[in-house]
This record gives C-alpha cells, structure tokens and sequence, in this order.
C-alpha cells in the first residue's frame, strides 16, 4: 500500500547472492530500491521482475551497479507512508464521532420517548371528517332521543343557559358489546358538527407512576382548546374502576389517574364546551363518584334491540348490499332474538360471503339462512354415516321438536335439522320466541317450565324409545341449561314451595375484589338441602311432562324421526302440518313408558 511499485507480485523469485550475481553479469536492466522497506525490484532482460530483500544500507549491491552500469533508483516512501497513516487516523476519528452521534441520538430519543410518556395523544376527527349521523343508526330510537338533547347543547348553548340549565357534563352510554355505543358517539359528534375526541381508558395507564394522571390532564387541555367539542372514552372501566378494590387494597397508578379524571370532570377549573362520553359493558364495576351528577350527568342504555329494532337494523346494513326481492328482513329479525348491531352487521356480512362463495348476484333467503347457522352452529361438518347413530341422534332432536311443538307455552320451532355442526353439534332443533309475549324481565312460570320440558324433549325422546339402558351422554348440555334454569327458578324468582325468597343474589359477573371475598352462603346447610331438593323436583317434572307427550305420541314421533331421517331437515311449517294430522291421536302412556321413568332419575 505504501510503496506501489514494489507491491505488484513478481514473476521471479531472486536470492540477494542471485540479484549480486545478476548485476554483476549484466543481467539486470533496471534496479528500484527502497532502503526503508529494504526491498529491491530487480527488470531482468526478458521482462521478467523479481523483488528481493535487502539491507536498508546496502554499499555492495551500489558499487556493483555502478560497476555495471545498471541503472539504480532510490525510492523514498516515507511521506506516502505518513500521509496514508494520517488518512488512516482521520477516518477513526470520524468513525467515532459517528458512533458518539449516533448514541447521543438515541439517547435523545429515548428522553423524548421518557418525557412523553405524560401527553395524551387522542385520535383528533375534524368536524368534516365525520360523516356518521342519526340516520345510520338505527335499533336504539330511545338512546338516540336522549342524546340529541346533547347535540341542542352543542349547538344553541344559550338557549339553555339563558334560563340557568347547565350543559352535562358527562354522558355514560351503557349496554352490551355490539350495541353501537361507540357509533352513537361519533353519531353526536357529525350532528353536532364539533370536533371529536376519541382514545381507549387503557391508553392512559403505563408502568410508570404518574404517567396516567398527566395523559388526563394532557388530554383536557388540548380538549379545552378545541371547545366546544366532544370527548369519546371507550371502555372507561379500564380506569374508573371502583378504588380500594382490589385484593389488599392500597393505591396504584390507576388509582391516580381516575382521581385526576374526577378532578378534570368537576374541579375548580372551568371546562365548558367540552362534553365528556364514555362506553363500558360493566357499569357495576364503577366508582360511585365518577357516576354522580356533575360528572356523568346522564346514564344512557344503549340495550340490545327490540324485533323492530333488529329490522331497522337489517334494513341499514341491507343499503349497501344486493338483497333479493323476495328477502323478508322482518321475517330475519323475528329468528334473531338477542342480536346486537354488530351481530346483525355480521350476519349480512356472512350473507354476502356465502352469496359471492356461490357466484350469485344478489343475497336470498337461503344464503342468509346458512350465514344464521354459521355464526351460531359453526361450519357444516361431515354428514353421519352410521345409521344408528343417525337414528339416534333424529330421536333426540325430533323429541325437542316435538314437545315444544304440543306444548302452547313453548317458543315456536323454526327448522329441526341433522346437519352436524363443527361446534360439536349433531343436529339441532332451532325455537323462535315471540317477543311480544316474552319481554325481558317478564316470563311467567308456566313458560319457564315449558322451556325446560323442552330442554328434556331430547333424553325423554331416548327414555321412550330406547329405555333406561341406553340413553347417552347427547343431552349432557341439555341438561345442565335446564339445571341453571331450575335453579334461577328457585333461588331468585321464588318459584317453588320455600317462598318468595331471594336466595342468591344477582349471579352478574364477579368483580374481584369487591364480591370474591364475599361469596359467602347467606343461609343454613338445611336450607342448601332444601333448594337442591326443589331444583331437582323441577328438573324431574320437566323430563316427566316431555316423557308423559313423547309416549302418548310415539307413532307421530316415529314417524317424524323418519320423515327427518330421510330429508335431513324439516322446516317448522312443514313439522307442524304431520302434528295436526295426529291431534286427538295419543296412545296410553302405561304402554310406552313405565312410571317408575316419570318418577324417578335414571341411573
């Protein structure tokens, strides 16, 4: 690198004797030498270059080339060896300062990450940005009704302040997953035409103590900037969960932050024309000051939909999408009691899949049947195989069929199917309710039992055909659904001979901390002895009055199970038309089925 000319490889390797000999004898054209790298580079006559090492102070190999007449040159490679070392130097120098840059850069980062663990950062939508209005939500007239009052708020202030109202500061919208709370925010916000706020409760907590309560404060700043304006927290029992309790009490960070929200929401500063929302599926979970008024002023139920409610909804989503003329969306809202918005968007979303999936250009009634099932049953499985088990498993589910259909208190039956399901289900009898008979809160107690002899209808159906030996484990769920409801009956509606007693409590979802410790029995062993006695006695009359209808109608049952056997599914229309030709036809229940089965448990 220092000394080019002597870097090159040679053609010829020489010995010092060797390259003295040369010179001497005329055979070396030109000599190069360099005392400081001791080399010399020797030019033989046929063009052949060799180099040797020699002795920085070398008087011989002069004389002899002077002698001979040989041209020698002396190279000095000193300052191109000292300007390359200096080069050298300066480029480690550089690459250490490029290094130091680069982690000074890191470390500032890093500072900047530290100090911004404090700043809110909400999701800012310009009012032009929302596009969502009262007209695109539908299913939840009354919740909408409370808050367009919010929006006159927004918009004509001075109407209410004029005569001493003061604007909420605070809307908590609560219900179930699905219902559209968080649509119903950003509806207020596009009717309102004011910029919109919007971050989840689990955006404020971090590791770090302290972070949470200055997002908060962060975040009502830039909100008081932008006022009038809405705020949108979704989920907020991530953070106004009730303080104190969690398992050995004490404070934490979310502690803080919720008391910061509650000095933000009703403190000593001002923050009008900032009206805070907030979602959450627990309200019970809340602490009690965050619910006072001065705070969250008005609780809004955004509950799950009525049957019109779920056409509105339908009738929504179905703008978007190609629906078949013949498609009755008020037929589909009757056979989809207890869907939220999201459910009903995804069932028309399955519809559409299914559609395209069978190169069809518009969404019927069959594609949207087997969307229902989809989102309910699972995929469709394997069809059975194995004749007895078929048979079997047509028993169980025409026996289900079969009681709801004799029973008048029972939901009415809409298909019974052996079409397995990969959810584990081999086959399923599908029941409408009528809504305008069962409204939430409101089922008398001959409905309960119906519901329960019908929940029986499909071990009954194995009783009377195959006897006690040979019933299976295919109504296992059957029977702990009919168990749960028994148990309802007896420890909370006071249905049974112990009296209008609420034995148990509200069987909600169990907050650790505040009711873990305290799941406590609030009544005698005896007492216990006595509620399993009547939850059994329930249970037992419910199999014995779907055994009592099966056994009396054991040749309509037979030929139902058939009828299902060979066309796999049955609608509820074509189920009811066999029963009416049987009506009046019932045979003695001593003839198919003892009364020791009626009266007793099987083994």
């Amino acid at each position: 690198m220092f000394a080019p000319a002597l870097s090159q490889p040679a053609r010829e390797t020489l010995n010092y004797s060797g390259l003295v000999e040369a010179v001497r004898n005329g055979e070396a054209q030109e000599l190069l030498w360099d005392p400081d790298l001791r080399k010399v580079r020797v030019t033989l006559p046929d063009g052949r270059r060799s180099v040797v090492d020699v002795f920085s102070e070398n008087p011989v190999l002069i004389q002899e080339a002077a002698a001979a007449g040989v041209p020698l040159t002396i190279q000095d490679s000193s300052q191109q060896r000292a300007l390359m070392g200096l080069m050298g130097n300066l480029l480690l120098v550089v690459l250490i300062l490029a290094g130091l840059g680069f982690l000074l850069r890191r470390s500032a980062k890093a500072a900047n990450r530290a100090l911004g663990f404090g700043r809110s950062k909400p999701r800012l939508r310009a009012e032009n940005d929302i596009r969502i209005c009262f007209e695109d939500v539908a299913g939840i007239n009354e919740a909408k009704d409370e808050l367009q009052e919010v929006v006159a708020f927004l918009k004509q202030p001075d109407r209410f302040t004029s005569i001493g109202a003061r604007i909420p500061r605070g809307v908590l919208l609560v219900g179930p997953p699905g219902t559209g709370k968080t649509l119903l925010a950003r509806a207020v916000a596009g009717e309102a035409g004011v910029e919109f706020f919007s971050i989840s409760a689990s955006e404020f907590v971090e590791l770090f103590v302290g972070v949470g309560a200055s997002r908060v404060r962060d975040m009502f700043r830039q909100a008081k900037q932008q006022a009038p304006c809405i705020v949108f927290i979704d989920e907020i029992d991530a953070v106004g969960r009730q303080r104190g309790a969690g398992i050995g009490g004490g404070n934490d960070e979310r502690e803080q932050t919720l008391n910061q929200l509650l000095t933000e929401m009703d403190g000593f500063e001002d923050n009008s024309g900032v009206i805070l929302l907030a979602a959450t599926n627990r309200p019970d979970v809340l602490d009690t000051a965050l619910l006072r008024p001065g705070r969250f002023d008005r609780r809004v139920l955004v509950d799950l939909p009525d049957r019109r409610g779920r056409e509105a909804i339908l009738n929504v989503h179905a703008r978007t999408r190609p629906i078949s003329p013949e498609v009755d969306l008020a037929a589909w809202a009757r056979r989809t009691p207890g869907f939220s918005g999201a459910d009903l968007a995804n069932l028309l979303n399955e519809a559409a899949i299914v559609t395209a999936r069978a190169q069809k250009q518009c969404i019927e009634d069959s594609h949207i049947m087997d969307a229902l099932e989809r989102v309910t049953m699972g995929l469709p499985a394997a069809p059975l195989q194995d004749s007895a088990k078929k048979r079997l498993i047509a028993y169980h589910e025409v026996g289900h069929a079969l009681v709801a259909t004799l029973l008048d208190q029972a939901d009415d039956l809409d298909k019974v199917t052996l079409l397995p399901r990969s959810g584990g289900v081999g086959g399923f009898a599908r029941l409408t309710p009528d809504e305008e008979l069962v409204d939430p809160g409101l089922v008398t107690r001959a409905r309960l039992q119906a519901r329960m002899a019908v929940g029986m209808g499909g071990r009954a159906a194995e009783l009377v055909v195959f006897g006690k030996q040979e019933i299976t484990q295919g109504a296992s769920s059957d029977i702990e659904t009919v168990t749960a409801m028994a148990r309802e009956m007896v420890t909370r509606y006071g249905f049974s001979s112990l009296g209008p007693v609420a034995w148990e409590g509200n069987q909600a979802e169990v907050f650790i901390g505040r009711d873990w410790l305290q799941q406590r029995p609030t009544y005698s062993k005896d007492t216990a002895k006595a509620l399993d006695e009547e939850v059994q006695k329930l249970a037992k009359q419910a199999l014995a009055t779907a055994c009592t209808l099966l056994s009396g109608h054991r040749p309509l049952l037979d030929e139902l199970t058939d009828a299902l056997i060979e066309q796999e599914t049955i609608s509820g229309d074509q189920f009811r038309a066999v029963v009416d030709r049987y009506q009046g036809t019932t045979v003695p229940v001593r003839d198919s089925v003892s009364q020791d089965v009626l009266t007793s448990s099987p083994p």
